[in-house]
């Protein structure tokens, strides 16, 4: 009696592995083409007063709807995240608005780690494991103090979001230790962005548009940075005890 299960071709395997990572690159040029213009302010303040009265009606199902929306706009990078973000707070208030951003960031982000982790992840990791060197001492400092670096490149703006969605994911980062480091070191910023979404009403009311920049001026950026040095304690005091 012969087995008729066929085990598909290394190649083909191979192949299959990437296609989570191609599929949100297709998503974030198409969505950059075809989404800018639709995910924006203008559309905010365009269809404010319509949210407002679906939010009043069908709050639940409103919550469910936001959630999704922003997990997929992270997930798949698409345009839009900042206004997703004031449209929490616009809709929510700064809590339970707050948690609603940070939660579907953070699952958007998990989307992204996964399917790099999935893909290149674990082999680009063991690969740097096996080649010694400058390439494995970086790895090594990471993975000696993953926790402080993960919030570091949370907390500082400088960071892309995406760029720290794929780093832990090709250093062999866990699932559970980047989804914590994730909700925590982006809940400062959201807070910020929440805050302001919050406050929409008034911005609407004068035809203007809000501050983006507002986590650059000193008065919020400066405790960001504060909370950003304090994660980096950890790898200082290591460093002097090496000395």
């Amino acid at each position: 009696m012969t087995d008729n299960t066929m085990t598909p071709p290394p190649e083909r395997a191979g192949l299959a592995r990437f296609l989570p990572l191609i599929l949100i690159g297709a998503a974030a040029i198409g969505g950059a083409f075809f989404l800018r213009d639709y995910l924006s302010f203008q559309t905010l303040a365009d269809n404010r007063e319509a949210l407002i009265a679906f939010r009043d009606a069908n709050y639940v199902l409103t919550v469910a709807v936001f959630v999704a929306a922003y997990i997929l706009i992270v997930a798949f990078s698409l345009p839009g995240a900042a206004i997703a973000t004031l449209t929490g707070g616009f809709l929510f208030g700064v809590f339970p608005g707050v948690l609603f951003n940070a939660g579907a960031a953070t699952i958007g982000a998990m989307a992204i780690f996964l399917a790099a982790k999935y893909g290149l992840g674990d082999r680009l990791a063991a690969k740097m494991d096996a080649s010694g060197g400058a390439v494995k001492k970086i790895k090594d400092g990471i993975r000696e103090d993953e926790t402080s670096y993960l919030l570091i490149m949370r907390l500082v703006p400088a960071v892309p979001f995406f760029v720290a969605n794929l780093i832990p994911a090709f250093v062999g980062v866990t699932l559970r230790k980047f989804m914590l480091t994730t909700f925590f070191g982006i809940l400062p910023g959201g807070l910020v962005y929440t805050w302001v979404g919050a406050g929409l009403g008034e911005v609407f009311a004068q035809g203007e548009t809000p501050n983006f920049g507002i986590i650059f001026e000193p008065h919020i950026l400066g405790p960001i940075l504060g909370l950003a040095a304090l994660a980096m304690l950890p790898i200082v005091l290591k460093r002097f005890k090496k000395v």
